[in-house]
Parts: C-alpha cells; sequence; structure tokens
C-alpha cells in the first residue's frame, strides 16, 4: 500500500472528479458531513472553511493505492477501516473528509478529500505531508500484512536487468580492437592519436563526439556493428578527457624517442594500409571530406596520412631542439617619440577645455 498526501485550493473540482461517473466504486465514508452528493459536500465544507480567510489551499486531497496482490483479500468493510484508519493517523479526526474508491485504473485505489480547517477553525499543518502520508500507509501495511510499497520499490532496484547476449559479445570484440589500439599507439602524441582513430576506424569502430548546448565536447560514442556504446562501457580510458592524455607524452627527455616510434608506426601503417577506406575521417566530422571509393584515391590518402604525420613529426623535433626565431618587436625611434608627444598634447588640450565646460 501506498499513500499520498497534497493541500490544494479546488475543493469543488476534486469532489466533482471522485464522484464522477465511470469512476465511482463505492462511497467508503463521510465524516462530520450530512451530505452525500459533490456539490452539497463542498457547500457544506465551505462554511467551515470560510471561518479563516487567509489560508488559500483549503482542502486536502489524499490517495491511497492498493498492491494488486493485496485487492481480492481486502472487501469492502476491510477498505471502509483502512480509510477510517488513515484518516485518525493523519490526524483529521476534527475534520470534515469524504472517502471513495475508484474502478477506473486496473489497481484498487482509495481517494479522501478532506477540509483542511477543522471545525474549530484550526489550519491543518502540511509542512512534509506527503512524507507523513507514506509513513502512515507504510506502518498500517505492516499491521494488516499487506504489501509495502517501499520494499517492492528497493526490491526492484537492486534487481538486474537481463543483459542482452549479442550487445554483450559486441561490446566485448569493441574492447579488444580498443585496447589493443590503444596500447599500441599510448605516449605517441598526436601522431599516434591520429593513426589510433585510424586504425580504429578500418576495423570497422566509429567514433561520435557527444556536444552539449554550447557546442562543447563532453564524451564520446562508439558505435560498431549496429550497436552503441558509451565510453565508459568500454573503459574508463576511453572518455573524451582521458584518451586524450593516454597520448601524451610524459615529460620533453622522453619526447624525441616518442616522436621516433610514432613516427616508425606511422610510416608502416602508411606503407601497409592501401586497401579501400571507407569511413576513417581524421579530422572532426564537420570537417570532413567525402571518403574516397577508387584504390587509386586511397593510395593518395595514405600517402597524404604520411605527409601530415611528417610534418606534425617535424614541427615537434623543431619545438624540443628549441629551433625557431623570435620575433623581436621592432623600435621606431624619432617616429615613435613623436607620435608620443603629439598624443600628449593632445591629452592636456582636451583637459583644458573640459576645464572649461565645468566653469
Amino acid at each position: 500500500m501506498i499513500g499520498k498526501c497534497k493541500a490544494i485550493a479546488h475543493g469543488s473540482t476534486a469532489l466533482n472528479y471522485i464522484f464522477r461517473e465511470g469512476k465511482l466504486g463505492y462511497r467508503l465514508a463521510f465524516h462530520n458531513l450530512c451530505s452525500r452528493e459533490p456539490k452539497t459536500i463542498y457547500e457544506e465544507m465551505k462554511v467551515v472553511s470560510d471561518y479563516n480567510s487567509r489560508c488559500r489551499n483549503k482542502f486536502l486531497r489524499i490517495e491511497i493505492g492498493i498492491a494488486p496482490q493485496d485487492e481480492k483479500r481486502l472487501p469492502v468493510s476491510e477498505l471502509m477501516g483502512i480509510a477510517h484508519l488513515f484518516a485518525k493517523r493523519m490526524g483529521l479526526d476534527n475534520h470534515q473528509w469524504v472517502a471513495v474508491t475508484h474502478k477506473d485504473t486496473d489497481n484498487r485505489h482509495i481517494h479522501i478529500i478532506a477540509n483542511r480547517i477543522s471545525l474549530y477553525g484550526e489550519v491543518y499543518d502540511t509542512t512534509f505531508v506527503s512524507n507523513r502520508a507514506a509513513r502512515v500507509a507504510e506502518d498500517i501495511s505492516r499491521e494488516k500484512g499487506l504489501t509495502i510499497a517501499k520494499e517492492v520499490k528497493a526490491e526492484r532496484k537492486h534487481q538486474k536487468t537481463k543483459a542482452n547476449p549479442t550487445r554483450e559479445q559486441t561490446k566485448q570484440q569493441v574492447q579488444q580492437i580498443c585496447y589493443a589500439l590503444l596500447d599500441r599507439y599510448k605516449g605517441t602524441g598526436i601522431i599516434g592519436h591520429s593513426m589510433f582513430l585510424y586504425d580504429l576506424s578500418k576495423s570497422g569502430v566509429t567514433i561520435e563526439r557527444l556536444k552539449n548546448k554550447q557546442g562543447k565536447i563532453y564524451g564520446l560514442k562508439f558505435a560498431y556493428s549496429g550497436q552503441t556504446f558509451k565510453a565508459s562501457e568500454i573503459g574508463k580510458e576511453f572518455g573524451y578527457r582521458s584518451l586524450q592524455k593516454n597520448f601524451e607524452v610524459a615529460n620533453k627527455a622522453e619526447t624525441k624517442e616518442t616522436i621516433t616510434k610514432a613516427h616508425t608506426i606511422a610510416d608502416k601503417t602508411t606503407k601497409n594500409k592501401v586497401q579501400s577506406d571507407t569511413g576513417y575521417q581524421l579530422v572532426p566530422p564537420s570537417r570532413s571530406y567525402i571518403p574516397p571509393t577508387k584504390a587509386n584515391e586511397s593510395l593518395s590518402i595514405a600517402q597524404t596520412v604520411g605527409n601530415v604525420a611528417s610534418t606534425a613529426l617535424n614541427a615537434a623535433e623543431e619545438m624540443i631542439s628549441g629551433v625557431g626565431e623570435l620575433i623581436n618587436p621592432q623600435t621606431y625611434g624619432d617616429d615613435y617619440a613623436e607620435t608620443a608627444w603629439q598624443h600628449k598634447l593632445r591629452n592636456q588640450a582636451k583637459k583644458k577645455k573640459k576645464r572649461g565646460r565645468e566653469i
């Protein structure tokens, strides 16, 4: 059993709803009320609620859900007892309320509409009222041996979902491909990263960059044989940031050796891979080219990759060895001094004008 409670302002609408034909099951209880129809019940409640003009939400809407497995052993008399006990535990003895059952859904449930203003003019405190209703429903369920919604929810939460065998097998294949290539190119810098993506694409694995509303990349998604996987499903090493760190060089002393290693791997890969390429993109999808379809074009692409690798390696070697000229700022001599002097005169003239306006 589960219980919910909320303060509302539309008492007339709520009463009309619970007594609607087609939904109404049994009329369980009319507490501190003489009327039996929604219109007259509302008028009777309004007489009491009008004593308090400051309260806006003058009614309470309570719902008590019965578990399907408990419905057969709960006759109408037992439901009446549950409604009275629930209202008493909620502290509604001095309030007007009506309780009915509904039959419009597969699961039987009880509706209670209560006047929040008591017969003595006191306003019912609704602080954490929903938690209070859930706790009362749990206590009554334990006393009567009914199903407790909280325990059912916890049981469902800890149940493991059945894994799809085909998906699991595909995921293992992707993991094998990704880890093998990562071990091969790890720590080889931007060239190793490019060759990692190239070999990944040749193996049939594509990577999609996930972007937020601001256009910033926040993750990766792997696709293989019609199945897609989040980077975390493949391994913690394949997140967007983690993957970049795996290709970073540890320190400058090892950079030359690492670049040479990457150069060797790139050369070997370029020579061996002259087959047709249909899916590899060295650059992001936004700057992608149309994949070639002919063998000659594939050979030219392989050569281009080699050239790019060589250029990047040469640039890296120059940075490491300290090669490259520093651009020294030019001095302008007398021209610069003259310009500064004129600028100073203009500022002085502006200050004089400003003083004159203030006077």
